[in-house]
């Protein structure tokens, strides 16, 4: 399938370079990502392509990457600027959830997305209807111009702060139809974080596969997370699961003996033991514990082809019905006419129309020709994939062929053993299939993570640790990974002799009470002050003190809303002329320096006695008015809810009517499929309603 090019008519300028999928983001390709985050994502956009005849108010640039050569593939890289005049939602939902609330809201943010066929097609008719060539953006209209943005479809989509904080919102591989895996997709998002040189980035796992949840499946066999492979930890836990609870239950769910599962499970459940003795027959290490059951049935799966059988002899890849009007040598032959005309095409994609005109010259009966043809879509044919696939510009079914002989070049077999990478596999007695292995895990996750039920009425104390190690686990979904958080140890210079500074901000205080204490300002109530993160930013080595406190200003003016009145006066706890060298203050206290700043506007005067950076909802805003998850929500809620949970984390909440105090519904007893009621009153002010009489006189 050729590329799918949404401008058409409108040539393409830099956007003409097709960039490959594989090394895209790397030091280098296609630009050097030597600077702060968001100088490095406006050195990327100048390779872009920006689309024309968008809103002013969501720039957007787009990028051409090529996964495959043979047969050619290609898919479009969007990058959305979106300014916070365009913001729909903020502050952002996600900061708060995973439990960045505190930091200040940023003037932009920049998403990155892999559409799918379908949202991008989606997004093209709907720009149509309205008598626009828009993909995104309608400077009239915000709504509008965050429908691309606000789709779920994507292959991926992932959304940075101009800070450097960035959350990836979601992942869709092979089973949602794209053309590229999900662990392809993981990598190429984490080639770019790392390239644009991104703080860190957050994420939300709640990935399924055949009905699995994989946070749990993955947390049993691995001990970490499916993300956890590209470095992505426990970030925080939804109602009050901390990093200690989540590694407990997991240690609890890896060590669960399987005898002990055998002797209270299998006398309700005969099919239990059959799998066990199944899985190790195959294994030639001892399997003792759930963890390594399942980490083998993994490993295993990981190797199974999807077909089996013996790659090197011919496989019609069709599986013929008994009740077919056609006979199987018949149905192979003309399968055999129709890849033979695929290898003719080299590789590239051939509409079907195409296809069944070469094959008719070997196969008159035009019925058969379209039984195999409808057949034969995915399908594996001797060492070829056969691949269909609709061209959303077209509409016309295409057909390519992909050689994957290569795909099973580390198995072989040893007498009754199968050798997969190295390791020993016994092949003697089962011959197990990735279906049937698929399903066997299936009935595992089922039957003991799952099934409560039967885990209480048979194991009684002794099981009854896994529902709520299960619960636990399922509970933990936000991650976090860390991409750029150290600083050098000694005196940095950049380029061309430039120095290298990371600098923060402390807004004036009148009361002038605070102080350094062990690693953090402390105010003069002694609480924490929550700065800004340092920011990585360069001056020139014979920069003066007041032209460092210069480039200060802008470099904070432009990542944070509002910073946008903001004047650096000083350097904190440091007295020096602003004719000073700025090296040799960064000589003498080091490249981390924090400024002392004011706000010199009368619209936003916050120096005052009660001044505090952290309450001010200009720069923080406020996240009680932005959850749907939430009923009936107050701009100032107060969480306290049984479970411990003090912060929004997501879940569904509800709010007290009389002392207006949100709570987990899932804590008050309310199931996810009820509705709330519509009084409700939390068993605080219940308790205080029943004693009301006996206190009265």
């Amino acid at each position: 399938m050729s590329q799918l090019d949404l401008t058409s008519c409108k040539k393409r300028k830099k956007g003409e370079r097709v960039f490959r999928f594989k090394s895209f983001g790397e030091h280098g390709y296609p630009v050097e990502f030597v600077s702060a985050f968001r100088e490095n994502v406006k050195a990327l956009l100048e390779f872009g392509h920006l689309e024309s005849n968008l809103g002013t108010e969501m720039p957007c640039w787009s990028f051409q990457l090529e996964v495959n050569h043979q047969p050619l593939v290609h898919v479009l890289l969007f990058v959305i600027e979106e300014p916070i005049g365009a913001t729909v939602n903020y502050p952002c939902r996600q900061c708060q959830y995973v439990g960045w609330g505190q930091h200040m809201i940023c003037n932009k943010k920049y998403h990155f997305l892999l559409p799918s066929k379908d949202s991008l097609l989606a997004a093209c008719l709907n720009c149509k209807g309205n008598g626009s060539d828009q993909v995104v953006g309608d400077s009239g209209n915000c709504s509008k111009s965050n429908i691309f943005v606000e789709s779920q479809g994507h292959v991926m989509h992932g959304v940075f702060h101009s800070n450097g904080f960035g959350h990836l919102l979601c992942v869709n591989g092979l089973e949602t139809g794209s053309d590229l895996a999900g662990c392809h997709v993981l990598e190429f998002w984490d080639r770019l974080c790392t390239g644009l040189r991104v703080r860190k980035v957050s994420l939300c796992d709640i990935s399924q596969k055949k009905g699995m949840d994989l946070r749990l499946v993955h947390g049993v066999a691995y001990g970490e997370s499916w993300f956890g492979r590209w470095g992505y930890k426990f970030g925080r836990g939804t109602y009050s699961v901390t990093q200690n609870m989540y590694q407990r239950a997991l240690e609890a769910l890896r060590g669960m003996p399987l005898n002990f599962l055998i002797h209270y499970l299998c006398p309700s459940n005969r099919d239990l033991p059959l799998i066990f003795s199944k899985y190790q027959t195959l294994s030639d290490q001892s399997l003792t514990t759930l963890g390594d059951l399942f980490h083998f049935m993994l490993e295993l799966k990981s190797h199974l082809p999807n077909d089996t059988s013996n790659m090197e002899s011919y496989n019609p890849g069709i599986l013929v019905e008994t009740s077919c009007r056609w006979s199987p040598k018949r149905v192979e032959m003309a399968t055999r006419v129709i890849v033979e005309a695929l290898k003719r095409a080299q590789f590239r994609w051939v509409s079907r129309q195409q296809v069944r005109d070469a094959a008719r010259n070997y196969i008159g009966d035009t019925g058969l020709l379209d039984f195999v043809l409808k057949s034969l879509g995915n399908q594996i044919v001797g060492n070829y994939l056969v691949r269909r696939s609709l061209n959303p510009v077209t509409k016309v079914l295409e057909y390519c062929l992909e050689d994957i002989s290569n795909v099973f070049h580390n198995h072989r077999h040893e007498g009754n053993n199968f050798i997969v990478n190295g390791s020993k596999i016994k092949y003697s007695r089962y011959k197990i299939t990735r279906f049937q292995l698929i399903k066997d895990i299936f009935f595992l996750y089922k039957c003991i993570l799952k099934d409560h039920n039967l885990i209480s009425s048979n194991g009684g104390n002794i099981l009854s640790a896994i529902p709520v190690a299960v619960r636990i686990v399922l509970d933990s979904k936000y991650l976090i990974k860390e991409y750029h958080g150290d600083f050098p140890a000694k005196l940095e210079l950049g380029l061309e002799g430039n120095l290298n500074l990371y600098c923060t901000l402390v807004l004036k205080n009148s009361q002038r009470n605070d102080h350094y204490d062990e690693g953090n300002w402390v105010n003069s109530v002694n609480k924490p002050m929550l700065l800004p993160p340092y920011e990585f930013m360069t001056v020139k080595n014979n920069a003066t003190v007041d032209e460092m406190k210069l480039e200060v200003e802008r470099n904070f003016k432009e990542i944070y809303w509002g910073l946008r009145d903001l004047v650096v006066d000083s350097i904190r706890n440091f007295i020096s002329k602003g004719t000073n060298l700025a090296l040799g203050v960064v000589s003498e206290i080091g490249q981390k320096l924090v400024f002392e700043g004011s706000i010199r506007n009368k619209d936003h005067n916050y120096n005052n006695d009660n001044n505090d950076i952290t309450n001010h909802t200009c720069l923080y805003g406020s996240y009680g008015s932005s959850n749907s998850n939430d009923i009936n929500v107050n701009k100032e809620s107060v969480m306290d809810c049984p479970c411990g949970a003090k912060d929004d984390d997501g879940e569904r909440r509800v709010a007290c009517d009389i002392c207006e105090t949100w709570q987990h519904t899932r804590c008050v007893g309310i199931q996810n499929s009820e509705d709330v009621p519509h009084v409700f009153i939390c068993g605080r002010c219940e308790q205080e309603i029943i004693l009301l009489p006996n206190s009265l006189p």
